[in-house]
């Protein structure tokens, strides 16, 4: 049987009467970005408190970081966003649970809250990391000029460890950037969601897939060019 290949497919008009398939890739595309935008956002806030905590002499932080870390690390992301978008308005008391079932763009938000979560416990082992590959002496420097601990992290070891992680960090981004592709279970028309919804309309599956991935692509080429650039910029001359 004959694979009928039709290129054109996308300027034909979409059955969803918005525009044509090309229009409704991008509304994809835009979905993926923004999600993924809004997510790291979240995910470098907390992983980066996370991670810092890790480090402390407090055991107390440390349990903390590492509990966070192994919860949201060990749990696949499906299960995660299942459990975010099905059972979490169930568990919560009910104008709370009927609030989250009501509101606009659920999924979304959904996406984006366990996106953030999940991802954060990796950022946090990334900054921990970083944090730790740091010569001591930084630290007792800190201390000698009479900082405070907080004060350390904040000029001195964080400015520093940020540098030395910032290729990890851009893989993280990235993987970010592409598990917003598992929102499509919970009802996100992210870009993969877009593609599915194209093959099936049109029955044209390797045309939809193509575009989608030559997009990721593309997405991906500009984040690791913007991380290079960035790299270079903050590069401490002679520490590399």
């Amino acid at each position: 049987m004959n694979y009928n290949w039709n290129w054109g497919i996308f300027f034909d008009m979409s059955p969803e009467g918005t525009g044509t398939y090309a229009d409704m890739l991008l509304s994809g595309l835009v979905w993926t970005i923004v999600t993924a935008l809004c997510a790291w956002v979240i995910a470098f806030a907390i992983g980066s408190v996370v991670g810092v905590m890790r480090t402390l002499p407090s055991r107390a932080a440390q349990a903390f970081g590492n509990g966070y870390v192994e919860l949201f690390r060990n749990i696949p992301l499906l299960v995660q966003m299942f459990l975010w978008f099905f059972v979490l308005p169930e568990v919560l008391p009910r104008a709370w649970g009927d609030w989250l079932k009501q509101l606009p763009n659920a999924p979304f938000y959904t996406a984006v809250v366990c996106l953030g979560f999940f991802t954060a416990s990796r950022v946090a082992e990334q900054v921990r990391a970083g944090i730790q590959a740091l010569p001591r002496g930084q630290r007792m420097a800190g201390t000698a000029l009479g900082l405070t601990t907080a004060q350390t992290y904040r000029y001195v070891l964080l400015p520093n460890a940020y540098r030395i992680i910032l290729p990890p960090l851009t893989s993280e981004f990235l993987n970010n950037l592409k598990n917003t592709s598992v929102a499509l279970t919970i009802g996100l028309l992210e870009l993969t969601a877009r593609a599915r919804s194209m093959q099936e309309f049109s029955f044209q599956v390797f045309e939809a897939f193509t575009a989608a991935t030559v997009l990721y692509i593309i997405i991906n080429l500009v984040v690791v060019t913007a991380a290079g650039f960035l790299e270079r910029r903050v590069a401490i001359p002679g520490a590399r």
